[in-house]
């Protein structure tokens, strides 16, 4: 069975984003489309740490306060305080010494994305930003052998020590899923605790319904270094795959795996 597939590509926010939109026309998708890069570059103006004009950059600098920069800003820095103290000072947005809120904006902005695709209507997308996503619905058509079943999403995870391998597979429908690791910024996550950066593992990757947790609590666990298997264990309502740097695989009871690749154990 066809299914019409619209997708995008836009470089936003130092990174690259991928729209997949299914199972729409040519016109909505296109609209759809438009909605979310808008969305993405308005984030980007506000939040971005190397414009020197953005409010995150005033702020950091001292020139504005949290309340003068407006009631986004405020939330989000205090949702940054919030993790904070959940996650026992590992998610720190000064921990490399400026104000860097990057680790939850990514996720909350491309979680808002898919919010309002949804709120549009759209049913079957998936939204893809430096490795961190949304999936919603099927990727479209339907399974062979099985009458009327639509087939979720396929979500590969990269191998953290091979960027041509998949450390794992995951199907999915609505899920979001951030992992922090070196291969994609090289290591840019520091221990607040240490002012160091990590050891012991290779990459943290966190599944669950909001893409802005997941990527601060992704990013928290990968500051523990070897403590963060243990420490996903009590996250609640949202699941790990832990890669320590012997390569062994460590699994959150309820992670949505399809399966583990074996060159990655």
């Amino acid at each position: 069975m066809s299914t019409a597939r619209h997708v995008h590509v836009e470089h936003v926010m130092g990174t690259v984003v991928s729209i997949d939109l299914r199972d729409r026309g040519a016109e909505e998708a296109a609209a759809g489309v438009d909605s979310v890069v808008r969305l993405l570059h308005e984030v980007d103006a506000v939040f971005s740490t190397h414009r020197p004009d953005s409010a995150v950059s005033r702020i950091g600098r001292g020139e504005w306060s949290p309340a003068q920069a407006g009631a986004e800003v405020e939330w989000v820095l205090g949702r940054c305080e919030e993790l904070r103290r959940e996650t026992a000072g590992y998610f720190d947005v000064w921990a490399t010494g400026s104000l860097d809120p990057s680790a939850l904006v990514k996720g909350w902005s491309v979680q808002r994305a898919a919010d309002l695709l949804t709120a549009r209507g759209f049913t079957d997308f998936c939204l893809t930003a430096g490795g961190d996503l949304v999936s919603r619905g099927s990727r479209g058509g339907t399974e062979d052998g099985a009458a009327g079943a639509r087939p979720p999403w396929r979500i590969g995870i990269q191998h953290p020590r091979d960027r041509g391998a998949l450390a794992a597979v995951l199907h999915a429908t609505d899920l979001a899923v951030a992992t922090s690791g070196t291969y994609e910024r090289g290591a840019h996550i520091i221990d607040p605790h240490t002012r160091t950066a990590p050891t012991g593992l290779l990459s943290v990757t966190v599944c669950g319904p909001d893409l802005g947790t997941a990527d601060a609590y992704a990013t928290a666990a990968f500051a523990m270094g070897r403590a963060a298997a243990d420490w996903t264990l009590t996250l609640d309502g949202y699941e790990a795959m832990t890669v320590l740097d012997d390569e062994r695989v460590y699994l959150t009871p309820g992670f949505p795996r399809a399966d583990l690749v074996e060159e990655s154990r």
